[in-house]
């Protein structure tokens, strides 16, 4: 369905044309990508967007060929004789599924960085696509330029991998990195949503909904696992605070937040949220806006992706490699994934942060209710310096069942010395190296 061009030896070859959907931060710094890369194979033809007279003031807009087309009305795309290939960068589930079936059945090919709707609708949108005999790339979704899913998908797919973990939101790393560094909370929000990493609402991030959907297609991809994002647990960073660092460097560890699923079983126990991190884990080295993940093999061990995973140009990269593959006919690997369940829980050692009004029995009361559910206390820690009338102080358990603990810290949480909602957080447990 390509077009054929004439090149300068008198010979034809074949244009890639593309209808871009969106020219903001991605889709601007798609079309500057794709002008440096001087490829005469793929050109943009349409773009659309709202408000299109002021996107084409856009600096970048110098990088989008005189001929183009832009529009306000999305049919101009989706319908249009000359566009091979769309190129989704708006984000969201509606109305832009219904916009990109349209595409998919008018045997048009996507890509797409939209990670919400790969992650809740990616299933029925796979079968349309081998139905229609076209592609849906989707490399940009998950870590921006660095190329986990296609490393997943072609590099891994000879492995079984048995669990993913990692940092999949560079808004999150760049929170919790610069708190570790001795940064306020509050502050270096409002510093990230300066520098435009993190949205004037910064839920999606901070209270782990984009790392979730990410997590989904990972799952998808590296353990074959089909599993609904609302069943995984996802846990806000919006109450770790200074103290937590503390305690955690006094432990061996720092905080990030991690993204981990793993085969349990019939079923894939997996979670999103902060956690506490060894200082020799490769997921505790990553700072600012980098992503980093780790897959871990019962052939190949364990593999890991690393770089940044934020903002228009590495995104762009990832886009654009799709763009080629498109160009070049070279169609991924795929692997048939079933839906599974998520497990209600994990077993690993935990850390509890309480803050308290100081008085004698409180640790004996902790412990008990601890114990009336099966939770071991491995540590208790506790700094000097703060007053009895607020008195922050950790525990660290054996490894329990998440799920299990829960129910002793719900427990915990109603007792009259507590002065505000107990923290608590799974250490992450580094494997030995494998000595077979």
């Amino acid at each position: 369905m390509t077009a054929k061009q004439e090149n300068g030896n008198g010979t034809t070859e074949k244009v890639l044309r593309v209808g871009l959907l969106g020219f903001g931060t991605v889709g601007s710094s798609f079309a500057e990508v794709l002008s440096a890369s001087g490829a005469q194979d793929v050109r943009i033809t349409h773009i659309f967007n709202r408000d299109v007279a002021r996107k084409r003031s856009h600096a970048r807009a110098r990088f989008v060929p005189a001929e183009a087309v832009w529009t306000e009305r999305v049919e101009d795309v989706l319908e249009a004789a000359d566009v091979d290939v769309v190129v989704e960068l708006m984000g969201g589930l509606d109305p832009i599924e219904g916009w990109l079936r349209s595409a998919l059945n008018a045997g048009k090919h996507v890509v797409t960085a939209n990670k919400q709707l790969i992650a809740y609708r990616g299933a029925a949108l796979f079968e349309l696509v081998a139905s229609k005999g076209v592609q849906l790339l989707y490399g940009a979704a998950v870590a921006g330029g660095v190329p986990v899913i296609p490393g997943m998908s072609q590099g891994l797919s000879g492995d079984q991998i048995t669990r993913i973990s990692g940092i999949v939101n560079g808004t999150c790393n760049f929170i919790l990195s610069s708190m570790e560094a001795g940064a306020d909370y509050s502050e270096v929000l409002k510093t990230a949503q300066r520098l435009g990493y993190a949205e004037a609402d910064p839920s999606a991030d901070v209270d782990g909904f984009d790392a979730r959907a990410k997590l989904c297609i990972l799952a998808r991809i590296a353990l074959r696992a089909e599993i609904n994002p609302e069943d995984v647990p996802a846990q806000s960073i919006s109450q770790i605070s200074a103290v937590d660092f503390a305690y955690a460097k006094e432990l061996g560890c720092t905080v990030r937040q991690v993204s981990r699923a793993q085969i349990d079983g019939d079923r894939i126990s997996a979670r999103v949220g902060p956690m506490l991190v060894p200082k020799n884990s490769p997921i505790a080295w990553s700072h600012g806006t980098q992503n980093m993940v780790v897959t871990s093999g019962r052939f190949g061990g364990d593999v890991v992706f690393s770089g940044h995973g934020a903002g228009g140009h590495p995104t762009a990269v990832a886009v654009m490699s799709d763009v080629r593959a498109v160009a070049e006919d070279s169609h991924a690997v795929r692997l048939p994934a079933k839906k599974v369940e998520v497990s209600g829980g994990v077993i690993a050692p935990h850390y509890l942060r309480f803050v308290v009004a100081d008085r004698p029995g409180i640790v004996a009361a902790i412990a008990g209710a601890l114990a009336k559910f099966g939770v071991n206390i491995d540590s208790i820690l506790q700094h000097r310096g703060f007053g009895g009338d607020r008195l922050p102080f950790v525990v660290t358990t054996e490894p329990s069942n998440s799920a299990t603990l829960d129910k002793a810290i719900a427990e915990i949480g109603t007792m009259d010395f507590m002065l505000e909602a107990p923290l608590c957080l799974q250490i992450l447990v580094v494997d030995d190296p494998d000595t077979d």
